[in-house]
């Protein structure tokens, strides 16, 4: 296993609380609501075509999530950890009562922008950045400690805010998208609290030593990397211009 270094400053944090204080301070830092590509986005700097680059790429990343916490899941022997996590996969996919899950809630966003379903769900025009950053999410929790697993899911601590500031910017500024089109992102706000809860109870707890802290650490600068490239793409794209051969171009929008 390679060894992962991406904390610029680390320090020892002796305990669960220091622990908490440092992911906190990853999330004022990292978290991608700071990036320029989100700025644009909930304050209506964006044109249909770009907003529909975004949701088309986005859907690539939102439905890999079940699949990486399937795989969470299958790291744990411990009962209580994958009955916990289970509820995570329902969320996303839905459930076998017609409970409709977030990726069908993401579709009615997609739909709204004037997206085939088909052409979305292949995911055949996301960008090449898209596709390297999540994939490389889906191997990190497939590859590294399960503790590490779970810290990568840390970035729901910071979700409810970006949730809440999405819903007012876009329906303030944009007349192609009402509550039901946001419906996504109304759910997620109480979906990712208890999410983030449980998470960060489990570092608290399983983390027991300075090194083993430091890892949580990294794994959550990863995932804010991973969110950030996947914007950094985008901004590449639909932003300066530089769309890559193949990628879903905003002018052949129905």
């Amino acid at each position: 296993m390679f060894e992962l270094i991406l904390d610029p400053a680390p320090r020892r944090l002796d305990s669960a609380d220091e622990l908490e204080t440092r992911l906190r301070e990853i999330g004022a830092e990292r978290y991608h609501n700071l990036h320029p590509f989100h700025h644009l986005l909930h304050t209506g700097k964006l044109n249909r075509g770009q907003v529909a680059a975004w949701a088309l790429n986005r859907y690539y990343y939102q439905s890999s999530i079940p699949i990486k916490d399937a795989i969470v899941i299958s790291r744990f022997r411990d009962h209580a950890v994958r009955l916990e996590w289970r509820s995570r996969i329902e969320d996303h996919d839905g459930d076998t009562h017609g409970e409709e899950g977030g990726i069908e809630r993401w579709l009615v966003l997609t739909d709204a922008l004037g997206l085939d379903r088909d052409y979305v769900t292949s995911t055949r025009g996301i960008l090449p950045g898209t596709r390297f950053a999540v994939e490389a999410y889906i191997h990190f929790v497939r590859d590294r400690s399960p503790l590490e697993a779970v810290a990568s899911a840390l970035t729901e601590m910071f979700a409810p805010q970006i949730h809440r500031e999405r819903i007012a910017g876009m329906l303030e500024h944009y007349d192609f998208v009402n509550p039901t089109v946001m419906s996504y992102f109304t759910r997620r706000v109480s979906q990712a609290t208890k999410d983030a809860d449980y998470a960060l109870d489990f570092v608290r707890q399983n983390a027991k030593t300075p090194e083993q802290r430091q890892l949580v650490v990294e794994a959550l600068i990863f995932k804010c990397n991973v969110l950030w490239a996947q914007l950094d793409a985008l901004y590449h794209a639909y932003v300066t211009g530089m769309i890559p051969p193949g990628s879903f171009r905003p002018e052949d929008l129905g």
